[in-house]
């Protein structure tokens, strides 16, 4: 059996999108007009809301996984 100890969801694809576009965390805070608390809640991949990701996907004109991917980080066997 199969299961994992920690999983979730990484903003890395984010980042990458900001430097193609070279764009701060600050420029991308202002122009999209998020909280700063926010924008460290991407670097430590942790929950935003939907209402946030909308507004990046409105933003950059592009879909959720490519701003965001899951990553299954640890897997153990039983």
């Amino acid at each position: 059996m199969l299961y994992y100890t920690h999983m979730g969801i990484s903003y890395k694809p984010l980042f990458v999108l900001l430097a193609k576009n070279g764009m701060s965390k600050t420029d991308l805070r202002d122009k999209v007009g998020l909280a700063t608390n926010t924008l460290a809640k991407f670097a430590k991949s942790q929950h935003v809301s939907g209402d946030t990701l909308e507004k990046l996907c409105a933003y950059f004109n592009c879909q959720p996984g490519d701003i965001m991917e899951y990553v299954p980080e640890a897997s153990v066997s039983c």
